[in-house]
């Protein structure tokens, strides 16, 4: 299972790490909707999409991700089978 090697601590560090994104540290902020993300657009999607790309060794499914609403909701698609 992806959680198990790509536990959700870890995508909180890699949002961080690679976007730039100014997030606390812990996983409680990714439940925040983008709207309430002050700084979040686009650019920040693309560089996250990027970084897990590379990450994971595999692609995301963009269509799917820019539907989510969420940091989490792009984990939750990104670990699915």
């Amino acid at each position: 299972m992806l959680q198990d090697t790509f536990p959700l601590a870890e995508f909180a560090r890699l949002v961080r790490d690679e976007t730039g994104l100014p997030l606390p540290d812990g996983t409680t902020h990714l439940d925040t909707d983008f709207d309430d993300l002050p700084e979040w657009d686009s650019l920040y999607l693309l560089k996250l999409v990027t970084a897990l790309e590379q990450a994971l060794g595999r692609t995301v499914p963009v269509g799917r991700v820019l539907e989510a609403r969420s940091l989490r909701q792009i984990y939750d698609l990104v670990v699915s089978p």
